[in-house]
């Protein structure tokens, strides 16, 4: 249920609402015809779409993507002026933003961006900030973190506070991480460094410490690492059902994971399945790696009608009535604040009181070498 009481918050809710239940008059000579998105399929909302299309009389075109990488490779083969609207995380809007295929944003055109939680907010997220001309590139949209979910009943809670844990003979058999090779050489990355206290010293690319940028030696010893580890995992699982079969029944006790398993836990329990104390650790003393999906306007957009479309697109897109069926839907955490919409559950399914954490971990970037990134994991999955 959503909160009644006259809040800022609830002002804005209803504008949202109003605004999709009042079609927008436009000079017919001043309206685009389409609005293109290159996005993640799971934060379609169908109802939505059709809303914003009927009160902007416009198409709303997506294109989907599965990972960064794919949307990069699109946009740089001419989709900036194939596409208005981009997702993206981590520092990927950074490197976008460099190439050319990003415009800057402002904040005042999109009224909803007044509800983000303080993490979030423009001054403070410093990641769609560039750091070249401090201008604002694009908007937050959902967060969450490369953690650990793990039967607290199994594994003690201060075994979880650091990545010791998934390499730890004590739970040979019974540890699980995913098939991505990406986040498991970044993971095992930040165990390395600290172990051979390598973050202070010069970095390759002369930048403070970054998971995605390594040194070979440091490389050499991820390889080691993922390949002791190897013989400790009960599996690399590929899909999310599977995980949540392997934890609910207990065959795994500890594993890396998205929090989206974690919350189907804490679920079925809700729903009567067995009472296990289910926890998600986000970062551990050695750090943690997160990710902000966000939105973004391509460069081939101009100021005008495309631009005053897209502001409004991704107002509707954070506005909290919006973002509380996202989070939902998609299973994660979001940025704007729906705690006073939230009952207790709700705060704890989705991390809401948890968000000051996204500021200590490292978030998701390219690796500065796939090609030895691909190379080490292809050695370790050989071993």
């Amino acid at each position: 249920m959503f909160d009644t009481k006259l809040t800022r918050r609830s002002v804005l809710v209803a504008g949202a609402t109003t605004a999709l239940a009042m079609p927008f008059v436009r000079p017919s000579w001043a309206a685009p015809d389409t609005v293109r998105a290159l996005m993640w399929e799971a934060y379609l909302l169908p109802d939505q779409i059709t809303a914003f299309e009927e009160a902007n009389k416009v198409k709303f075109v997506p294109s989907f993507f599965d990972g960064n990488s794919e949307a990069y490779n699109k946009l740089r083969v001419g989709g900036s002026k194939e596409f208005d609207l981009v997702q993206a995380d981590g520092f990927w809007p950074q490197l976008y933003f460099r190439e050319g295929l990003l415009r800057a944003v402002d904040y005042s055109k999109v009224p909803n961006a007044s509800g983000y939680l303080p993490e979030f907010e423009a001054e403070a997220f410093k990641v769609l900030s560039d750091p070249q001309s401090g201008k604002k590139i694009g908007f937050p949209f959902c967060w969450g973190a490369y953690g650990i979910t793990y039967d607290a009943g199994k594994v003690p809670p201060e075994r979880t506070e650091t990545l010791e844990c998934m390499f730890s003979s004590d739970y040979s058999g019974m540890l699980s991480t995913s098939a991505r090779f990406e986040e498991n050489i970044a993971l095992a990355a930040l165990l390395v460094t600290d172990r051979l206290g390598s973050r202070d010293k010069p970095r390759p690319d002369g930048k403070p410490f970054n998971p995605y940028v390594l040194s070979d030696e440091e490389l050499a010893e991820v390889e080691k690492l993922l390949i002791q580890q190897k013989s400790l995992l009960l599996t690399r699982y590929q899909d999310n059902p599977t995980l949540f079969q392997l934890l609910q029944s207990g065959a795994v006790v500890a594993a890396t994971e998205f929090a989206q398993v974690f919350r189907q836990l804490l679920t079925a329990e809700a729903q009567g399945a067995a009472p296990v104390d289910f926890r998600h650790a986000l970062k551990m003393k050695e750090g943690g790696l997160g990710w902000v999906d966000t939105w973004l306007v391509t460069s081939g957009v101009q100021d005008g009608a495309k631009f005053d479309l897209c502001n409004s697109f991704i107002d509707l897109m954070i506005s909290p009535e919006v973002m509380k069926k996202i989070g939902e839907v998609a299973g994660c955490s979001t940025t704007v604040d729906l705690r006073s919409i939230s009952n207790e559950t709700e705060r704890k399914l989705f991390l809401m009181d948890r968000s000051n954490e996204i500021a200590d971990l490292f978030m998701f970037d390219q690796p500065s070498s796939p090609e030895k990134w691909e190379r080490v994991w292809s050695n370790v999955q050989a071993a």
